[in-house]
């Protein structure tokens, strides 16, 4: 029962919408409205305000490190069975993909993954997140970083000694990712996905 409390309170982290509250923070139209209409950090910056793109980006990380930090910090004591902080972190992050608070359809998860893994190890959080800066800088196309740095996640955490919580967290986390990336997939294949930067529709 103390598990399903701290993975319902890491949902609910996860789905505080960040892409919105810094869209009204500076008078932006909703980014649902727009581009992708995904409510995230590389849609806020189709608005060309790189300031909303950024709070959105670091609150969505931000949330996800929380859980995990919360959960390892308040686990121990609340007497809860081991791989919690694994639990919460996908449970930030189901949150995110899938927030109550906007009717089940958030965003697609690549910021708040990558807090997950900062909670999880800094040193698997900086592997993706330098597989995601070399596949978008060599290409300049978000989804394929993302889809890059989330195959990467798995690996990585095996590699460095993670635990099989941690392990199985990050291969339904590169799942899911690479599901809300399907119509992505679909233009990349296409050539016809939007580049970083680029103001779509």
């Amino acid at each position: 029962m103390t598990e399903l409390l701290f993975a319902l309170a890491a949902y609910l982290m996860g789905s505080v919408p960040f892409a919105m509250i810094s869209s009204r923070l500076f008078g932006l139209a909703d980014p649902r409205s727009y581009g992708s209409g995904n409510p995230g950090a590389t849609n806020v910056l189709r608005s060309g305000n790189k300031s909303a793109a950024v709070i959105t980006l670091l609150g969505d990380a931000f949330k996800g490190w929380l859980a995990v930090w919360l959960a390892a910090r308040f686990g121990p004591t609340a007497g809860v069975m081991p791989g919690i902080e694994a639990i919460c972190g996908l449970a930030a992050f189901i949150g995110h993909l899938y927030p109550v608070f906007l009717r089940f359809k958030g965003g697609k998860g690549v910021a708040t993954a990558l807090g997950v893994l900062i909670g999880f190890s800094g040193w698997v959080a900086l592997a993706c997140a330098l597989a995601w800066i070399a596949v978008a800088a060599a290409s300049r196309y978000s989804s394929a970083a993302a889809l890059s740095a989330a195959a990467a996640a798995p690996l990585a955490t095996y590699a460095l000694d993670g635990g099989s919580w941690q392990i199985a967290a990050t291969i339904i986390m590169a799942i899911l990712l690479a599901w809300r990336h399907l119509a992505n997939i679909r233009r990349l294949l296409a050539g016809t996905e939007s580049r970083i930067g680029g103001k779509k529709g």
